[in-house]
């Protein structure tokens, strides 16, 4: 079995009062008896059934945008699990959940599930609280949505700053081995080296 798992899961993110239909990346990372969740995206199902009757850790929120929190408390419940959260972002999370909560995380805070690793690298821009966890023994890192194939996440919206996200990438990311993967929060993943190297365009690009 795989240390790393996708489910991809349909629905609509909403912020500033638009929406947009997406496809949210849920990871699944540990072995065959015990799991970290990451994102809780549009529908518990499809990612209850991927954890099959594993011991879940946490279900780790890398930010607080609607289409990543939105069945958390749900799968917190249904799985046993604590839900973790930045709280930079408990804003964004009261959008969604206004009577739940969550546990904090801190930067450099550490998950350990089925012998590997897991380090928050807070990486705030795309939202304050943005949090990438970083795996050493994968040569990986889940960023959410801080950085995709292409690019960093989005910054055009309420809580985002595009100079602050490229801070993140350059100053967190940017230091991690080039061959990193990062598995993002929506679409391919990607490497570190294959993005960071396009750095320049996009502080030319200017957002």
């Amino acid at each position: 079995m795989s240390n790393v798992q996708r489910v991809v899961t349909h629905g609509v993110f909403e912020l500033d009062g638009g929406s947009w239909e997406v496809d949210n990346n849920i990871w699944l990372v540990g072995d065959e008896s015990e799991v970290v969740v990451f994102d809780a995206a549009h529908d518990a199902q499809p990612i209850i059934d991927a954890v099959g009757g594993r011991n879940v850790v946490a279900v780790v929120c890398t930010h607080g945008h609607n289409d990543h929190v939105t069945v958390a408390p749900e799968l917190g419940q249904a799985l046993d699990a604590p839900v973790l959260l930045h709280p930079g972002d408990d804003v964004l999370w009261r959008m969604t959940h206004p009577d739940k909560d969550f546990r904090g995380v801190d930067d450099g805070q550490t998950l350990t599930v089925g012998g590997i690793e897991l380090r928050a690298l807070h990486t705030p821009g795309h939202s304050p609280g943005s949090v990438c966890w970083y795996a050493p023994d994968l040569n990986a890192v889940f960023s959410g949505d801080t950085l995709f194939q292409g690019g960093p996440g989005a910054t055009g919206r309420s809580f985002s700053d595009f100079p602050t996200i490229l801070e993140s990438i350059s100053g967190r990311l940017g230091t991690l081995p080039g061959g990193t993967v990062v598995y993002t929060g929506h679409g391919d993943s990607t490497t570190i080296g294959d993005e960071i190297v396009h750095y320049d365009e996009w502080v030319a690009r200017g957002h």
